[in-house]
């Protein structure tokens, strides 16, 4: 390449970057100008900060009573319910009671049974004082439509409570 040429290519790069710089300092006159025009803008007005209320401390007082925090002891409530852990535990013990299913009633040597199904199909009759659920329930009566059930639950404070179940008949 001759050195001609390479210093004509030189000077049209040359004023090729002129050109180009000269184009960037008008945009840089035009975000001048709208810098001082939002200057001349009178300024909002900034909301005051909310008041924080102190905090106010409280004593704990109860020092001497049982921590909410612990479980009771078991011995707290020895009259109430308890689950009888020595009887021998009935087949429909291991099903929890929504999953029973009553289906119906069968008189059979004058004895009234109810009928309930299991999750895998079995039909299974049951009499006033068998025991039915994972909650210790106890069958209480059975009338056409319905078996009721009295269940020994725990009443979180380390006792238990009988709670009033039923199984009704579906449609």
């Amino acid at each position: 390449m001759s050195q001609a040429r390479f210093r004509s290519i030189f000077a049209a790069t040359g004023f090729a970057g002129v050109l180009l710089l000269g184009g960037c300092s008008s945009d840089l006159d035009d975000l001048r100008a709208e810098i001082e025009k939002a200057k001349q803008r009178p300024g909002g007005r900034i909301q005051p900060l909310p008041e924080v209320k102190p905090y106010i401390s409280h004593e704990y007082e109860m020092a001497g009573r049982r921590s909410p925090f612990l479980q009771s002891l078991a011995g707290e409530n020895p009259s109430g319910p308890r689950p009888d852990v020595q009887r021998a535990r009935e087949y429909l013990e291991q099903f929890p009671l929504d999953t029973l299913k009553m289906v119906g009633t069968l008189r059979l040597g004058g004895a009234n049974y109810g009928l309930l199904q299991t999750r895998d199909g079995l039909i299974h009759r049951v009499l006033p004082g068998n025991h039915v659920g994972q909650n210790d329930g106890r069958v209480m009566s059975i009338a056409d439509a319905r078996i009721t059930v009295t269940e020994i639950v725990p009443d979180g404070l380390g006792g238990y409570l009988e709670r009033p179940a039923a199984l009704a008949l579906s449609d």
